[in-house]
């Protein structure tokens, strides 16, 4: 590390413990992404302790909250993430005095195997910031330091098990849990417990997460206003804004139902501008997220052309360590994702990468990444899909905010990690490095199908929230949707964007196409796999056709029809329904043909509600779309 991104490293740790930094003697300061976050930012005794440390190697290693009586209060010998990798330990009734995060790493070198930071518990609270002229004040920078907290955070603040498939109503759920996340009431000012309403859909979520950590760290963020990438290229961005000079957004569109003071991010016609922004710290941060970042992003900021320097996002090449929590994923058809976790590959079980998306209804659930929920194209006109970072937002000669350029993204140290490669691979060539990532060891291929499998499954549970959001909007009154024309079913604004599932359909359709073609796969493509010994391509592929049947006859799944009642389905049904299901994503319709339920079945004796003959012969007019797995371009 250079000795300017060291004095940053120092400041860093002092910064964020609220205390002077370790003293000269401590040269572990020198290792990149060793990092520390003790949470609150000025740490009393009537708030809890907690405290993570970051690193890049990994070390097993034990962190040890030391109170002021020389007394270990807390150890924690998990090590989490990967990379980076993190330690995470709390108190949940801190006494004053001088406290040390002490973390010691089994195998590494002798200078760094043991870290020490100093942390100042006071006996009353301090005052936290105020505002001003920003959004929030900006004290610190973008470096691998904050970078891997900001991954470490995002990973504990969606961690669950494995076998979990967690959904939230909104992300501010998640927010207010305590237990989950490091940075709640961070501040001191009980900024989380304001009932402050955070529900941002896909294009808004890691818009959002970004925004939440710089604001609780004082981290410097802005966004593009950006085209949605008409006309046969990908979509530019014109204009940037920073939090030190905010751009009055339009007027937001009207509230989403069920959601208030929630706004879609869809544009609109020119309306008279928004009010100001609310005096005070945490008014003006709400106001920030929920109307100017809202109204002013959408899912082409994700889709930006790889090698464009005004775009919020830049790719990264496909490794375990570029693809960090934090890191999006902006597929080609306008859906956008959040790296949360990777669990390495194991004896007995394949790599996963996992990852969190927004809906239009404001749900945030947790998925895998398999080739279901993660498309990949090669279309200049669909924009640039793929994995990429956060663009680093830092203070220009000037002293105004700026983004780094590609070229500065490349050369940085503490990042370096600007990359091409997706721009130049195909469709299976992706998947194919996405498999050596996940799983460097060639996976068995009964094994690989059970994967496939339980992510389908997944999925379609999934969608069973979706539906169900649906149901309750139209038992609770709500009126019939008006439904958009051509390629705007699957990009508009309103109750048809929250309720209605076209785009989540598409890709459940290609899900099960996954699936489905699994065995024929394996048999095509026998290299990309552990083969048994003693067995041809071909007996392979019929040991997989069997174990396919039994487990969709085996995994079932139940749904609230109209009525209230729950009816069971089994996940073959939904394969055996595939074309029923290439028209069943109007939220006009009733829950059971939104399944595919058999017209004059016992499932179907509950409808009580079907879309109107004019969007029904739209959506024959467009299943085509479905039928052959493709989106349409816009205009």
């Amino acid at each position: 590390m250079s000795p300017a991104r060291h004095f940053t490293a120092l400041t860093l740790a002092t910064f964020l413990i609220g205390a002077p930094a370790a003293s000269a003697t401590d040269t572990c300061e020198y290792e990149p992404g060793l990092a520390m976050l003790a949470s609150p930012m000025a740490p009393w005794k009537g708030a809890s302790l907690r405290v993570i440390f970051t690193a890049e190697k990994p070390l097993d290693g034990e962190l040890s909250l030391i109170a002021p009586d020389g007394q270990v209060a807390a150890t924690s010998r998990d090590r989490h993430g990967g990379p980076p990798y993190y330690w995470f330990a709390e108190v949940r009734t801190p006494q004053p005095g001088a406290w040390q995060a002490k973390l010691v790493r089994e195998g590494a070198s002798a200078e760094c195997q043991t870290a020490i930071r100093d942390i100042d518990v006071k006996a009353k609270q301090p005052a936290g910031p105020r505002g001003g002229k920003a959004v929030w004040p900006v004290k610190e920078i973008w470096n691998r330091e904050t970078e891997n907290l900001y991954s470490a955070w995002i990973e504990k603040l969606f961690d669950a098990p494995l076998d979990d498939a967690p959904s939230w109503k909104a992300l501010h759920v998640v927010l207010r849990d305590s237990d989950r996340n490091v940075l709640f009431d961070y501040l001191g000012l009980r900024e989380d417990q304001k009932n402050l309403v955070i529900q941002p859909d896909c294009a808004d979520l890691p818009y959002f997460l970004r925004a939440y950590f710089a604001f609780k760290m004082g981290l410097p963020f802005g966004y593009a206003k950006c085209t949605r990438g008409d006309g046969g290229g990908a979509p530019r961005c014109t204009q940037w804004w920073s939090i030190e000079n905010e751009e009055p957004p339009l007027s937001p569109s009207p509230q989403r139902a069920g959601a208030p003071g929630f706004f879609s991010t869809t544009a609109t016609a020119p309306q008279p501008r928004i009010p100001p922004r609310p005096q005070g710290l945490v008014p003006g941060f709400g106001h920030y997220m929920r109307t100017v970042i809202a109204n002013g992003v959408h899912s082409g900021n994700g889709r930006t052309a790889f090698d464009d320097n005004n775009a919020d996002y830049y790719p990264v090449p496909l490794t375990e360590d570029a693809l960090r929590p934090g890191t999006i994923y902006a597929d080609p058809y306008g859906h956008l994702l959040v790296l949360v976790k990777r669990v390495p590959q194991t004896e007995d079980s394949a790599g996963v990468f996992l990852a969190v998306d927004g809906q239009p209804d404001g749900t945030v659930a947790r998925k895998r990444f398999w080739r279901g929920n993660f498309l990949f194209a090669q279309d200049p006109a669909l924009g640039g899909a793929g994995f990429k970072h956060a663009r680093p937002v830092v203070r220009a000669k000037n002293g105004t905010l700026r983004r780094m350029t590609n070229a500065e993204i490349e050369q940085d140290a503490d990042y370096g990690n600007f990359s091409l490669e997706q721009s130049k691979i195909s469709v299976e060539e992706f998947y194919d490095r996405m498999d050596d990532v996940m799983s460097p060891a060639p996976l068995e291929p009964m094994r690989a199908l059970t994967e496939a499998i339980t992510a389908l499954e997944e999925q379609v549970k999934a969608r069973v929230t979706s539906v169900e959001n649906g149901r309750e909007y139209l038992a609770g009154g709500g009126r019939e949707v008006g439904m958009p024309d051509g390629a705007s079913i699957f990009e508009t604004s309103g109750p048809w964007e929250d309720f209605a599932t076209p785009s989540r359909d598409l890709r459940l359709l290609i899900a099960i196409d996954v699936v489905r073609n699994f065995p024929d796969r394996v048999e095509r493509r026998p290299e990309r796999y552990a083969m048994p010994q003693g067995k041809s391509a071909a007996d392979v592929k019929a040991d997989l056709e069997d174990t396919l049947a039994r487990e969709l006859a085996a995994r079932e799944f139940s749904y609230t029809r109209t009525d209230g009642s729950q009816w069971t389905l089994k996940l073959k049904d939904v394969l055996d329904r595939i074309a029923a299901l290439e028209m069943a994503y109007n939220i006009n319709d009733c829950v059971e043909l939104r399944w595919g339920a058999p017209d004059g079945s016992e499932e179907a004796s509950t409808c009580k509600r079907r879309a109107s003959k004019a969007q029904r012969a739209k959506m024959a007019d467009y299943r085509a779309w479905f039928s052959e797995r493709r989106r349409p371009p816009r205009g």
